[in-house]
């Protein structure tokens, strides 16, 4: 059920209470995670973190830790699957929920026990009426006992037949209700989307309970730009929720603007800025980020020899000289620096590029650091995917999430080393992707596949890297084709999981136009193909688009998800 206050119903139940907290593993959930730890902190409440990236790992942790908590807190993951079907919890277990995966199970909707939902109150959520889909079971047998109560044989007959007409109908009703039911379901399940923010629904329950902070204000904000750079909001939901946050920013941050009351350099200050749409360009060179961010790569066409003509042309247009543009950011020449960004948009937009400019917060403390807040997704997210030390994934885990503390710089920039070979990769593989003709059309989609031995292979077995690499593979194929259909097309990308168990990723995304909302329909279709072809898939991410298949059953899976989708 959806809680109405958030305060009262969650935050004043599980306060006194021993709390185990279950956090996926993606940016927006480990800064949920950060403002709730920081409340719970507050009022000592006593918890246990784990981290899960997908339903197996949900499973366990829920059966190893189900004897000695009777409260679970759920963060992005839980909501979008019949909960109580797959943990089997006992009756006096409860679950709170703060998830942006939509749609929501109905069961957790209308569960008004076990399940709580935090979701914000906004979010257009279109869940079906309790009565078009559960109906209380009706006793079919009818009193069907003829009695004899010395009435005529022909009165009995006629009785007779009335029951079985009324049965009949009936039995019609209820078929008749059963197909509207699946239809409803279905058109309510059918594409997979995100609702706002957890972080965002977390630091509401803290500016509610007026607990709020600037830190968590700035994780609220990290979240949100999490999900804007993963491409999972529309740009008029993030647009919105920007909003929202700079109040709270203008909130907790005006006396900047006061000479008198300013703050000291040392303390941290968050500031609403349009800035660059540039991946990490204050941390490296203006050239390197100009390469390397999907927008501008795939608008100047990068990767063939007319593409580097055109960089070179639009930096000269710029009036920028090679040697600054080069070296890293911070050494330019301060008189180049003061006007960049209007120089950049005005450039940018001769070039074609009129979304160079966005709406984003920045936050500074002390004189040298000053962070965007995609710097902290990018190096946050490559931390938590980090491939080049061999360990438990909870330890990536727990370094992500302390590079979310401002008192770990070193591990924040040891993410942002990580992000700029994350990058670089990303737009190496999309440039051969696309000069060796990996991109197909298969008909209803488009779908590539990389080989195992293909630089950088590894890092795409993970799913927050072998997303960033579909969007910005799809974003630069509808730039580089001529085919006007295949820029409306979608895209399905398989990259090798793991070489000895011969398993494949594989991941679908909504096609690039300008009217895309967002929504996601390889969930189902990918369940309903396996289903079909009896591959040996396993659906163990919490995003339904991504599943795990064995590699020997991927012709067919293909022909099933062609013949479905066509």
């Amino acid at each position: 059920m959806f809680l109405s206050d958030c305060r009262r119903e969650f935050y004043e139940v599980i306060v006194s209470q021993r709390v185990l907290l279950l956090v996926a593993s993606d940016v927006d959930a480990l800064c949920a995670c950060k403002i709730l730890q920081a409340l719970f902190q507050c009022d000592h409440v006593q918890y246990t973190l784990v981290p899960v990236s997908g339903w197996q790992e949900l499973e366990t942790a829920f059966l190893e830790h189900k004897d000695q908590f009777k409260y679970f807190v759920l963060i992005n993951c839980g909501a979008n699957v019949d909960l109580l079907e797959i943990l089997q919890p006992e009756e006096d277990t409860f679950f709170f929920v703060c998830d942006s995966h939509r749609p929501i199970n109905v069961v957790n909707v209308y569960n008004e026990t076990q399940i709580k939902l935090l979701v914000k109150q906004d979010d257009d959520l279109d869940v079906p009426a309790y009565d078009d889909i559960f109906r209380d079971e009706e006793d079919e047998e009818e009193d069907s006992e003829n009695e004899s109560d010395g009435s005529e044989p022909s009165e009995k007959r006629r009785r007779f037949e009335e029951d079985v007409i009324e049965r009949t109908m009936k039995r019609r009703q209820k078929r008749e209700w059963e197909a509207r039911r699946q239809e409803i379901l279905f058109d309510y399940e059918q594409y997979e989307y995100h609702g706002t923010s957890s972080a965002m629904v977390m630091f509401d329950l803290a500016w509610i309970m007026s607990k709020d902070l600037n830190d968590m204000l700035w994780w609220a904000i990290v979240g949100l730009t999490d999900q804007w750079i993963q491409d999972k909001i529309t740009q008029m939901k993030y647009v919105t929720d920007i909003g929202i946050l700079q109040r709270h920013v203008s909130r907790h941050n005006h006396r900047n603007e006061d000479e008198e009351n300013s703050l000291s350099i040392d303390c941290m200050r968050i500031a609403f800025e349009y800035d660059l749409r540039l991946a990490l360009y204050q941390h490296w060179s203006l050239y390197e980020s100009l390469c390397n961010t999907s927008y501008t790569s795939a608008s100047l066409k990068l990767w063939s020899v007319q593409g580097q003509k055109r960089l070179q042309e639009f930096l000269a247009d710029m009036g920028l000289p090679l040697k600054q543009v080069k070296q890293k950011f911070n050494s330019m020449d301060i008189s180049l620096k003061e006007n960049l960004r209007e120089m950049i948009e005005e450039s940018a937009n001769k070039f074609g590029m009129k979304d160079l400019r966005v709406q984003t917060f920045s936050i500074h403390f002390g004189y040298k650091n000053k962070f965007l807040a995609s710097d902290i997704v990018y190096a946050t997210a490559s931390l938590m995917e980090n491939i080049e030390k061999e360990g438990p994934e909870t330890d990536n885990f727990i370094k992500a999430l302390d590079s979310l503390s401002r008192g770990n710089l070193d591990k924040l920039h040891q993410g942002l080393d990580l992000a700029k070979k994350q990058l670089r990769a990303i737009q190496q593989t999309v440039a051969s992707c696309i000069c060796t003709n990996l991109v197909i059309s298969q008909g209803p989609f488009l779908y590539c596949s990389l080989m195992e031995g293909t630089p950088d292979v590894k890092l795409f077995s993970k799913p927050v890297s072998l997303c960033l690499l579909s969007k910005y593979l799809l974003k630069s194929f509808v730039c580089s084709t001529k085919n006007k259909r295949c820029k409306l097309l979608p895209l399905v990308m398989a990259a090798p999981m793991d070489v000895e168990q011969g398993t494949v990723i594989m991941m679908g995304i909504p096609p690039e136009t300008e009217s895309s909302d967002k929504k996601n329909f390889f969930g189902r279709a990918f369940e309903k193909a396996a289903e079909s072809t009896n591959s040996r898939t396993l659906h163990n991410h919490f995003d339904m688009s991504i599943i795990e298949l064995k590699t020997e059953d991927r012709s067919k899976f293909l022909d099933a998800l062609i013949s479905l989708l066509s």
